[in-house]
């Protein structure tokens, strides 16, 4: 896919700056996704990604700077940027006493969508990341890896230009980490993707540029091919010893 093909949508920070009292969370982080690229931003616990995903989704005001999407702000325009946007958080926002079906349709519902449209939206996520045959099944009632699914079939059910996805595969076994691998590369070009993750193969796997963020501060930034060679650790522990 040529990158004129590509849908998605333009990610930007300036100097994005975030205090929690004396923490510096968020030290003047600037960079920028282009639509419908894969991009990942890493760092180890605690430096900062997390504070960066609440920004950009404006569930957190900025202390300095600012973050766009498409040129809009979440703290101004906050309506018109989550209409831009799916979210996998890293902690399951389920409701296991739904069935999957069911769950998706309220998902559908909560983003605007009804009637054919509603359920269009959900035959479709359905069919793209294999639902299918648990589509009858309580939520509670799956694997952690068809709940990944879930979590993932749920952002992308309205379809948005850009989806943040935050640890996509933590606590799954290798077979589940793999399957949904290969859901988030089959994606590739046809909206921006924001991976947020510790995990460096993951990266590697999913992501062609990377962020490295440390202690609230930009480390690196980068071809991820570029960024990991050689000791990509030494990024974790740069500042970590400041």
């Amino acid at each position: 896919m040529t990158e004129n093909a590509r849908r998605g949508v333009r990610v930007e920070a300036d100097a994005l700056t975030r205090r929690f009292g004396d923490h510096l969370a968020l030290d003047g982080v600037s960079l920028t996704i282009a639509p419908g690229e894969a991009f990942g931003l890493l760092g180890p616990n605690g430096a900062g990604k997390t504070t960066f995903i609440r920004c950009l989704t404006g569930t957190l005001l900025p202390s300095g700077g600012e973050v766009r999407v498409d040129g809009l702000s979440p703290t101004r325009d906050p309506g018109a940027v989550r209409a831009r946007l799916g979210f996998v958080a890293e902690t399951s926002r389920l409701y296991p006493e739904l069935r999957v079906e069911g769950f998706l349709r309220f998902a559908a519902g909560a983003r605007g969508l009804a009637g054919r449209a509603r359920a269009d939206a959900v035959a479709r996520v359905i069919e793209r990341f294999a639902l299918g045959e648990v589509a009858k099944r309580l939520v509670g009632h799956l694997s952690k890896g068809f709940q990944q699914r879930v979590s993932l079939a749920q952002a992308f059910v309205a379809d948005p230009p850009l989806v943040i996805v935050d640890e996509p595969t933590g606590g799954l076994d290798p077979v589940q980490r793999d399957e949904v691998q290969s859901l988030l590369r089959s994606l590739r070009g046809e909206r921006t993707l924001l991976l947020c993750t510790h995990d460096l193969e993951e990266a590697r796997a999913l992501s062609e540029r990377v962020a490295v963020v440390n202690r609230g501060r930009l480390v690196a930034l980068g071809a991820t091919s570029d960024v990991l060679a050689g000791d990509p650790l030494a990024l974790f522990r740069a500042e970590a010893a400041a």
